[in-house]
């Protein structure tokens, strides 16, 4: 059982937090093709559908630009995820390719406009996930270019 914990600093500035975990049993794949049609569909619609200014007043982005301003970042240089993976797709880009785990939460994401962590439970040593915000000096560990801003990114940390 994974406990999670939202750190008192972050409880502070978003008292209304609410957030979900999901534990599940899974086997992961390289690729899959039916998930790939979904994201293509996706990412046609959204291109479709807003700009880069549009995209700031989505309810999901702006409430997550907002809490990064109260948490003194500056979220037009300190992106959040969803934001910045949908960003790519408006500038003509497409999402990177991962695995099926990792593309099914990058789809979850650009669709809902909220950043979703993605975890390995047997690589999480203890048992609880705390969500807080990084600091400067804090090791983390990203998969993409755009997670190297461990300064301003919400973390998540073992016991």
């Amino acid at each position: 059982m994974i406990n999670v914990e939202v750190t008192p600093h972050i409880a502070t500035v978003c008292p209304h937090f609410v957030g979900a975990c999901l534990v599940a049993n899974v086997v992961n794949t390289p690729f899959d093709a039916l998930l790939w049609e979904k994201i293509e569909t996706a990412q046609a619609q959204l291109r479709q559908t807003l700009t880069t200014e549009t995209l700031k007043q989505q309810p999901s982005i702006a409430a997550t630009r907002q809490v990064y301003k109260a948490l003194g970042k500056d979220p037009s240089r300190y992106r959040p995820a969803s934001e910045a993976l949908i960003r790519r797709l408006l500038q003509g880009k497409s999402l990177y390719q991962a695995n099926t785990l990792v593309d099914l939460i990058n789809l979850a994401s650009i669709v809902h406009g909220y950043s979703i962590g993605g975890f390995d439970a047997t690589k999480i040593a203890g048992n609880t996930l705390r969500l807080g915000v990084g600091e400067a000096g804090e090791p983390y560990e990203a998969l993409a270019e755009a997670c190297s801003i461990l300064r301003a990114c919400l973390y998540t940390a073992t016991n």
